[in-house]
C-alpha cells in the first residue's frame, strides 16, 4: 500500500530517521537541488566522507525504478551512483555523491567537448552492445503510439499560443495521421535501453575514472525501451545548448561504427526520433509558460525550432511537414524569438 502523503515537518523527521539508520547520524545536511518532480536531493557531509539523500515522496515518487536501473547500469561497469541504503516504502535513497561537475557545468568552464561528448557516446554504445541491448524483463515501451502521444504537446500547447485559437480535432486528427505515417517509415532496428533524459545537464564528469566510467550517469528512473537513436538525439540536440557541428558529426559517426548498425536506417531513425523530441520539446516549452508560469525555457524556442526543420527535411517525415508547413509557416514560428 503507498504511503500518505504527508507534511514538510514530516518528511524532515522521516529522513533524520532513515538517515540515522543508515549510520549518517553525525553527518550535517544541506539541501543540494529539486527537480521537475516531487524529488529532492541533500548532500550529506561528516569527517570521512559524503553522500546524497534522495527523498522522493510517495505517492507522488517511486524510488523503486531508479534501484532497479542503476543497479543494472553499475552492473556493466557504468557509473550510476552506488546504492547505500534504501526505503522504498518512505521514498528515500542514500547514494554515492559522484559530486558537483554536470557535463553542463563542466563545458561552462570551458571544459573540452569533444571529450565529453565522445565518453557520453560511447556510454549509449556500451548499452547497445550489453546482452539484449542492455533491456530488462517488464520495461515500458517508447514506441509507436507511445511516442505520437508524447509529440501531441506541439497541436495542444504550441499551436493555439501561435494562432490564438484552439487547435480543431480534424487538424489534431490529420497530425496523429501524419505521425503514424511517418513512423511507418522507421526501418526495423532492434530496441534498446533508453535513459531518456540523456543530455548536459544529467551527466557528469568523473575524469579519475577509465573509459566509460568517467561518464556519471543521473536521471534515469525513467528508463525505457525504444530505438537506438534516440539518446544520441538527446545528447547532440540538447534542446538548451548548441553541440559544434565537428562534435556533432564525430559522435553520430561514432556511435554508428561501434554498434554496427546500417548507417542509412539509423540516420532515418535518428531524423524520426529527432522530430518527435524536438515537437514535443516545442509543446512542452509553451506549456510551462501557460500553465505552470515558468518563461525561462521560452529562449530555447528558436534551437529547438532549426534541430525540428532540420529533422523535417528528411523524406520520412514528408507528411508531417506538410502538416506543420501549413499549420504553422515559419512567421508562426517565433515564439521564444528575440
Amino acid at each position: 500500500m503507498a504511503a500518505a502523503p504527508c507534511s514538510m515537518s514530516d518528511r524532515a523527521r522521516l529522513r533524520a530517521e532513515f538517515v540515522a539508520r543508515a549510520g549518517w547520524s553525525n553527518a550535517r545536511e544541506h539541501l543540494l537541488a529539486g527537480d521537475a518532480s516531487f524529488r529532492k536531493y541533500f548532500r550529506l557531509t561528516r569527517a570521512n566522507g559524503t553522500a546524497v539523500v534522495m527523498d522522493a515522496p510517495p505517492p507522488h515518487e517511486d524510488v523503486r525504478p531508479f534501484v532497479r536501473i542503476g543497479r543494472h547500469l553499475a552492473a556493466m561497469k557504468l557509473s550510476a551512483p552506488e546504492i547505500f541504503a534504501e526505503d522504498a516504502t518512505n521514498g528515500f535513497l542514500l547514494l554515492e555523491d559522484l559530486g558537483d561537475n554536470t557535463f553542463a557545468r563542466v563545458l561552462g568552464a570551458g571544459g573540452d567537448e569533444s571529450e565529453l561528448y565522445t565518453r557520453a557516446t560511447d556510454v549509449l554504445a556500451t548499452l547497445h552492445a550489453a546482452p539484449g541491448h542492455g533491456l530488462l524483463p517488464d520495461l515500458g515501451g517508447y514506441t509507436g503510439a507511445a511516442l505520437i502521444d508524447a509529440a501531441m504537446l506541439l497541436p495542444e500547447w504550441y499551436l493555439p499560443a501561435a494562432t490564438a485559437r484552439p487547435t480543431s480535432d480534424e487538424e489534431t486528427e490529420r497530425y496523429r495521421t501524419a505521425w503514424r505515417e511517418c513512423l511507418s517509415r522507421l526501418p526495423p532496428m532492434a530496441d534498446t535501453l533508453l535513459l531518456r533524459d540523456y543530455h548536459k545537464d544529467n551527466l557528469l564528469w568523473l575524469p579519475e575514472r577509465p573509459g566509460v566510467g568517467a561518464c556519471g550517469l543521473l536521471d534515469f528512473q525513467d528508463a525505457q525501451r525504444g530505438h537506438p537513436s534516440y539518446d544520441l538525439v538527446s545528447l547532440i540536440e540538447d534542446a538548451r545548448r548548441d553541440v559544434s557541428p565537428p562534435t556533432y558529426a564525430a559522435c553520430l559517426a561514432r556511435y554508428i561504427g561501434e554498434t554496427g548498425l546500417d548507417a542509412r536506417d539509423f540516420r532515418t531513425g535518428f531524423a524520426l526520433m529527432a522530430a518527435q523530441r524536438h515537437a514535443r520539446i516545442i509543446g512542452l516549452f509553451v506549456r510551462l509558460l501557460k500553465r505552470d508560469g515558468k518563461p525561462d525555457y521560452l529562449p530555447h524556442l528558436p534551437r529547438v525550432w532549426r534541430m525540428f526543420e532540420r529533422a523535417l527535411k528528411h523524406n520520412a517525415l514528408e507528411p508531417l511537414r506538410g502538416w506543420v508547413d501549413r499549420l504553422l509557416p515559419p512567421p508562426l514560428r517565433r515564439i521564444g524569438a528575440a
